[in-house]
């Protein structure tokens, strides 16, 4: 098989759907506002910044899992999709995943979100195969916890490795699609990376080695 891989926010999503799960929760009430919007918002910025502790960020995203039962956190997930994804969607993200689908191609998302926010959002965009950040599941509830290696930076290498390993296939051939420079890694190791609407540390390299450059904006 020759492998599309898309990172997920801000390459085929116009926003960051972890970020937005905190703004989502901030709004609806479901956490102390003031002290979580605030770490929210340093997170994101020290992943923009290429700082990003991804246990400790891991750890602050995954704690409102912890505290509540799978069928409240379904239900605002279903509400999450609604009011924050729906608007993030991209026609151009929709239809270059299908000029990939109708090459044959298989494709995956490969994100550092966790797969409890990202599960329904590769649902909604038809891709098969997801690679996430697994939160930790005891007796059917979170723990607040990750379990195994993040898929984020490096991470998105060993996650993948492990996959092709697990499914007997190879990068052969591969593309990936990604907006941020902390998924430099990813992009050297395939055939066909290409920068999508990037950060300026990732546009600067991307110019530097004359990998394609688009935007999936409108």
């Amino acid at each position: 098989m020759t492998l599309a891989i898309f990172d997920l926010d801000n390459t085929l999503l116009a926003g960051d759907s972890d970020h937005a799960w905190g703004e989502f929760l901030v709004e609806e009430g479901l956490v102390d506002a003031e002290v979580y919007r605030q770490a929210n918002d340093r997170f994101y910025q020290e992943y923009l910044n290429g700082e990003l502790d991804v246990f400790e960020y891991q750890r602050f995203a995954l704690q409102p899992l912890s505290t509540h039962s799978m069928e409240e956190l379904e239900s605002w997930r279903e509400a999450f999709m609604a009011k924050k994804v729906q608007p993030m969607m991209l026609e151009k993200a929709a239809k270059l995943l299908a000029d990939h689908r109708a090459q044959g191609h298989t494709l995956m998302i490969i994100t550092a979100t966790n797969r409890f926010i990202t599960e329904p959002i590769a649902e909604l965009l038809g891709v098969d195969y997801l690679i996430a950040t697994e939160p930790e599941l005891v007796n059917g509830r979170f723990t607040g916890e990750v379990a195994g290696t993040p898929s984020f930076q490096e991470g998105k290498v060993v996650r993948l490795n492990d996959w092709l390993e697990a499914f007997d296939e190879t990068l052969d051939g591969a593309w990936f699609y990604s907006d941020s420079h902390n998924d430099v890694p990813l992009l050297k190791l395939v055939q066909n990376p290409v920068a999508v609407d990037p950060d300026p540390t990732l546009e600067k390299l991307a110019n530097e080695k004359g990998w394609p450059v688009m935007s999936l904006r409108d």
